[in-house]
């Protein structure tokens, strides 16, 4: 990679990764609420729905905080969610119906009650340091039933939204990320979010030639992120969606 496309990528870096990047952002919601449950079940949530139009999908988190009463973990491990979500399979958000987070909500609801949190699953599942071992027992654990339609079915797509709980739940040392995983999971390994903002920018500098996000992809752009940031390749997330966003704001703008 040339010198001055690794120059531009860490000068971006630490221009967006800043307390301020939470405002508008769905990795706010996990900083609402108090304890290491409550944080993972609501960054679980909020990356879930985290697709499609932002002001729409942060809507629809903020919703769910609300139900939760600020207690997402209790609100799950409760069954008290059934109540947000009557039977009748009505739209709930873009193509995901009730009966879709009847569904997620179900198997996370029996991940909690037995484990007692997602992190904890995670160690009782041996998915081990590796990012994409994490990946593969959550994409597992929701797709038992072969009903889920919300939490990836495999880890042959990019698994943006999975990519990115990994990143808030793992990275340390951040004003946006958490790190409640980073005894866990090694951050060496996280791998890219493919957001659209991220593929359009990656193209953009010719660190990828593809509109195909897939986890191939991801991998790819990874393994070129770890040329500019050896010990914290997703900390190029920062980067490219962030001037991304800024990107496209000000071409809407002009």
């Amino acid at each position: 990679m040339r010198r001055d496309i690794k120059e531009k990528l860490r000068a971006w870096a630490d221009h967006y990764e800043k307390a301020s990047f939470l405002e508008g952002d769905p990795s706010w919601f996990m900083h609402q609420v108090r304890g290491t449950a409550n944080a993972e079940v609501m960054a679980f949530l909020a990356a879930a729905l985290s697709f499609g139009s932002r002001p729409v999908f942060m809507k629809k988190i903020e919703w769910l905080r609300q139900q939760s009463a600020g207690e997402p973990a209790q609100w799950v491990a409760s069954g008290a969610w059934q109540a947000s979500f009557p039977e009748e399979n009505q739209t709930f958000y873009r193509f995901f119906k009730t009966i879709d987070m009847r569904q997620m909500l179900s198997d996370l609801e029996e991940m909690v009650s037995r484990y007692g949190g997602v992190g904890s699953y995670l160690r009782e599942s041996h998915a081990g340091p590796e990012a994409i071992k994490a990946l593969t027992s959550l994409t597992l654990w929701f797709n038992r039933s072969g009903r889920s339609r919300i939490i990836p079915a495999t880890t042959s797509s990019a698994c943006k939204r999975l990519c990115m709980l990994l990143r808030w739940m793992v990275r340390t040392d951040s004003p946006v990320d958490m790190g409640l995983w980073s005894d866990l999971v090694d951050r060496r390994t996280l791998i890219m979010p493919l957001d659209a903002h991220v593929m359009q920018e990656a193209n953009a500098l010719g660190l990828i030639h593809t509109q195909s996000a897939t986890m191939s992809t991801a991998r790819r752009l990874t393994d070129l992120m770890l040329e500019v940031f050896p010990d914290d390749p997703v900390k190029a997330d920062f980067a490219l969606f962030g001037y991304g966003v800024e990107a496209s704001s000000s071409a809407i703008n002009e």
